[in-house]
């Protein structure tokens, strides 16, 4: 039996991090400690609850993040992606589970055995994508087998992107959280498999590789792939489909627009010299042009298009063509890129975003052959919690409620594919309005 009062610990206050907080400060019997840089942002999500705790946390120190670790029971690192295995370092040290959202990394992959030897489990990707992709998946491979049928095909989309009726700048997105994470993902190639082919994608070919998807109720969306589909073959336990494809999908007109962007360089990470510290300053220096000229036109010219095309326009729009001084130190264009969205395209209050996912299974049993859909579409709540912030936060606050509650046995570094895992979190779920759809047709 789990003891009658128990410690977690959050590491990071970020904009997803709300549903989280406020889901196991619900939960009776348990102390949450939000730890933060800024501690002000700790006690936004704290408040004045009893049992709330908000402080003050360089994780650079180590002895300090060690000294956290080793008074909570289960560490929530909500940190970014390449602080987790420091924590999962400190979280071994100390005897303690831990529970991220992120991506096995091969560091983290790398702690499995001794995480396991602890009696430990480390339990990553329990967000939304990765985590109800994986978690929505399962279910329904793990049906198919239960019914004596193989998975031949899998097909999986995922995007958070504006509501329809918040669907209203000329780039068809906005931002519930901070850009640069999403102009990084661009960055990356992508393999997958379709109809036997195996297609290895460059990363600066990435968003010329599209197709569209309609999903019910909802709309026409562009997709494009989502990094490497063929390492879930291991994850999901399915060698050999005919057709495993992960896609990110966006509202139409994006993936031109941006790759346009891509050709031009605004994607490049590595700084750059910069005479004129301005956002045309930067693309003038990406360009190698003067100040006299016409930056449109020369932007155009760059890109082998019309003046009036929609790249170059929206540029207009975000402000890159604007004389406007840049933070200082900031000198990658993709930083600067990623500074001027945050200014134009951050939702307005009482603006919804929207999570859609969609699955698509071809399960083939003796005698038949069934087509299994799945679509999960949620809405952010005006004036309160984003989407984007349930969908990532809530499965993982449910997975630690689970791990604490004892019911959760697996050890070691597991992503949330198991019954034992997946089953408890998505029928939570379910109870706070975050539905996986399934339907099924017989081909």
């Amino acid at each position: 039996m789990p003891p009658d009062s128990q410690n977690v610990l959050i590491l990071g206050a970020g904009l997803v991090a709300r549903p989280a907080v406020r889901y196991l400060l619900d939960l009776p019997g348990l102390t949450v400690t939000v730890a933060s840089r800024t501690v002000a942002k700790a006690r936004d999500l704290v408040q004045d609850h009893p049992r709330g705790r908000a402080l003050a946390l360089d994780v650079d120190d180590r002895d300090a993040l060690d000294a956290l670790v080793a008074r909570h029971d289960l560490t929530l690192s909500l940190l970014p992606a390449q602080r987790h295995v420091e924590v999962a370092e400190s979280c071994l040290r100390h005897g303690r589970h831990m529970a991220t959202t992120s991506y096995i990394s091969p560091g983290m992959r790398a702690l499995d055995a001794p995480a396991r030897e602890a009696g430990l489990l480390f339990l990553n990707e329990c967000g939304v994508d990765p985590g109800l992709d994986h978690m929505s998946a399962m279910r329904i491979f793990d049906g198919i087998h239960d019914r004596g049928g193989r998975v031949t095909v899998f097909k999986s989309y995922c995007g958070g992107l504006p509501a329809p009726e918040a669907n209203d700048n000329p780039l068809g997105y906005k931002f519930s959280w901070a850009p640069r994470g999403v102009l990084l993902a661009v960055r990356n190639g992508a393999r997958f498999r379709w109809d036997g082919q195996l297609v290895e994608v460059a990363p600066s070919d990435l968003l010329a590789t599209t197709h569209t998807l309609e999903v019910p109720g909802v709309g026409t969306f562009e997709a494009y792939p989502n990094r490497d589909s063929l390492s879930y073959e291991e994850t999901y336990g399915l060698p050999g489909l005919e057709t495993l494809y992960r896609g990110t999908l966006r509202y139409a007109g994006h993936c031109a627009r941006w790759k346009a962007w891509v050709d031009l360089g605004l994607f490049e990470i590595e700084p750059i010299v910069l005479l004129d510290r301005t956002r045309a300053g930067m693309l003038r220096a990406l360009l190698n042009v003067d100040r006299e000229g016409d930056l449109p036109a020369e932007v155009a010219h760059r890109l082998g298009l019309a003046r009036d095309a929609d790249p170059v326009v929206t540029l207009g729009w975000l402000g890159m063509y604007d004389e406007v001084c840049l933070p200082e130190g900031m000198n990658a264009p993709l930083d600067v890129l990623a500074d001027a969205m945050l200014a134009k395209m951050a939702f307005q209050p009482g603006e919804r975003d929207m999570l859609v996912m969609h699955h698509e299974v071809v399960g083939v049993f003796p005698g038949r052959t069934e087509r299994i859909t799945m679509d999960l579409v949620d809405f952010g709540i005006p004036r309160g919690d984003s989407s984007m912030a349930r969908t990532v936060s809530l499965p993982v606050a449910v997975g630690v409620k689970h791990i604490l509650a004892g019911r959760i046995q697996a050890r070691g570094v597991h992503a949330p594919v198991r019954k034992e895992i997946y089953v408890p979190i998505l029928g939570e779920l379910e109870a706070l309005g975050i539905s996986c759809v399934e339907r099924t047709e017989i081909l």
